[in-house]
């Protein structure tokens, strides 16, 4: 079981990776622990009863050089939710997070995620029965609300109900959660904004450790929810530009900073077992795709991946490819 001291676990949320389906799995972890030494990061959410009945190999795979790194669950049975949680932790996992946003047909369909937050003495239940299952941190990641819930008192109110059962960690997505007509792609860009509500809920309750997630897009803007929370999770920003993951370890925890192409090849031992167990090129690479977002050369770069990554026999090289075509049309340019 793997734990760490609490200074380090306050220090880790303070820069942290969402979970995001399909997107965060263990090759995605890896690229983003190359590029932040320092950050917590997350697993895409897994259902609690596919933990217990499903193929743990795949849904739980986890490099070492992961950590720290959090399971993230769905669910709203306590005794599964325990189970679940404990089986997480015997296999490394060094926090449980129990997902209360996901705003999607499925999740409500099987009444969890975004759901639970109108039924807060469930979550309750279900957290004090993950946390008597595991040492490791219990954590929830909520909304501010569901639908038409607009009072700050509700919102207190779900916090303090799991709070009092044994969780100390919240991370907020710092938006209502629709239920109702949106998709669950809107419901990341169409309902408002209020990191206040965050910054409030750590104001009202300083015990807690607030982490604000939600529409942070650059360095400045993550820089300066410090001033209000505990710490802040990246999404989208994360995955489509990862180098500024590595601008906030370094400017946040210290160290040095490092080039892309240094990152890029810090990744291929990883890369190079994955493809000796029979992974396919693609499943790694589409992960670093936006390395060199914004820069010269980045479209070569992500075309020569893209293009290649899926071909038989293709390995290492081919990144050395992209490597060698990025260079080359920012040299053309100066």
């Amino acid at each position: 079981m793997s734990t760490i001291p609490p200074d380090a676990y306050a220090a880790s949320i303070r820069l942290s990776v969402a979970p995001m389906m399909d997107w965060t799995d263990t090759h995605c972890r890896v690229f983003h622990r190359m590029l932040a030494p320092h950050a917590r990061l997350y697993t895409e959410m897994v259902h609690a009863n596919a933990v217990i009945h499903g193929d743990r190999a795949k849904l739980l795979a986890l490099d070492p050089v992961e950590h720290p790194v959090a399971l993230q669950l769905g669910g709203s049975e306590p005794a599964l939710l325990a189970q679940a949680a404990r089986i997480g932790a015997e296999h490394g996992f060094d926090e449980v997070n129990l997902n209360c946003g996901c705003p999607s047909d499925r999740v409500q369909a099987g009444r969890f995620g975004a759901c639970l937050m109108r039924e807060p003495a469930l979550v309750a239940d279900a957290v004090a029965a993950m946390i008597d299952a595991v040492r490791v941190p219990v954590t929830v990641k909520c909304r501010l609300g569901v639908d038409d819930d607009h009072e700050y008192d509700r919102f207190l109110a779900f916090i303090d109900a799991v709070a009092a059962a044994g969780c100390g960690t919240f991370v907020v997505h710092a938006r209502n959660a629709w239920l109702k007509g949106l998709s669950p792609k809107e419901n990341r860009d169409v309902p408002p904004l209020r990191y206040d509500w965050a910054y409030r809920l750590k104001r009202d309750r300083p015990g807690l450790a607030v982490v604000v997630n939600g529409g942070i897009a650059d360095a400045a803007e993550a820089t300066g929810h410090l001033d209000h929370v505990d710490g802040v999770m990246l999404g989208r920003a994360a995955y489509h530009d990862p180098w500024l993951l590595h601008l906030l370890d370094v400017a946040w925890y210290g160290g040095e900073r490092s080039t892309r192409a240094d990152v890029l090849r810090a990744m291929r031992p990883y890369v190079e077992g994955q493809l000796a167990r029979g992974v396919q090129l693609k499943h790694v690479t589409r992960h670093l795709l936006g390395l060199f977002h914004g820069e010269r050369g980045g479209r070569a770069f992500r075309q020569v991946l893209s293009e290649g990554a899926h071909r038989p026999g293709a390995g290492w090289p081919l990144v050395e490819e992209a490597l060698a075509a990025t260079r080359a049309v920012a040299a053309a340019r100066t």
